[in-house]
């Protein structure tokens, strides 16, 4: 199971990247690339952290989600540039699910809740911090109107939680996910956000 959420959670931000080459006018190979950067990136930090092989490079199947994305985008990019939040719903996918892959594995190679809800946070906003560097835009996670990491956070925290009071379950984990997924789609429909680090009189 953790297996298939990986890989869905690779398309998923594999998709959220090739969107983003699509609308910065990069060619199929740049779309590609930036896919499988905002895919695999994440995960690879993880693992690395880890201390061990990233799946990305362990397993080849992990190459196919990105291959697939940029295909699709390619294919079906008039389609979805009729909804311009396409990007944002394939990326919060994307977050929901990494964030419990991530901190399943961690916890499954050992490492203690504190570092395991930590890394899976990491694997979920990795990939996008990485595609928006890449793609020359203003990160997601730094933007002071979106709540990007905060939902990451609730998932990793609850997948912890009940993994520590052995109740970690295919039902728990689509909670979770599900749980994760409205939260961000509702903070960006409500446009919520945590406060500035100093007080300013001055809007950002």
């Amino acid at each position: 199971m953790p297996l298939v959420l990986d890989l869905l959670g690779t398309f998923f931000f594999a998709i959220s990247g090739s969107l983003l080459a699509a609308r910065r006018g990069f060619d199929i190979i740049g779309s590609l690339l930036l896919g499988s950067l905002t895919g695999l990136g994440g995960g690879v930090i993880r693992d690395v952290i880890l201390g061990v092989t990233p799946n990305a490079f362990a397993n080849p199947v992990y190459l196919a989600p990105p291959v697939v994305a940029a295909v699709l985008v390619f294919f079906l990019s008039g389609a979805v540039a009729r909804f311009p939040r396409t990007l944002l719903v394939f990326d919060g996918g994307g977050l929901a699910l990494f964030c419990i892959t991530g901190t399943v594995i961690a916890l499954g190679h050992g490492a203690n809740p504190i570092a395991a809800g930590v890394l899976g946070v990491t694997t979920a906003v990795g990939g996008g911090l990485l595609r928006d560097v890449v793609a020359n835009r203003d990160p997601q996670l730094f933007d002071p109107h979106d709540l990007y990491a905060v939902p990451a956070m609730l998932g990793a925290a609850l997948i912890v939680v009940i993994w520590s009071l052995h109740g970690y379950n295919p039902w728990t984990e689509a909670a979770v996910a599900a749980l994760v997924f409205a939260f961000r789609m509702l903070s960006l429909r409500f446009r919520w956000h945590v406060p500035l680090a100093a007080v300013s009189r001055h809007p950002v």
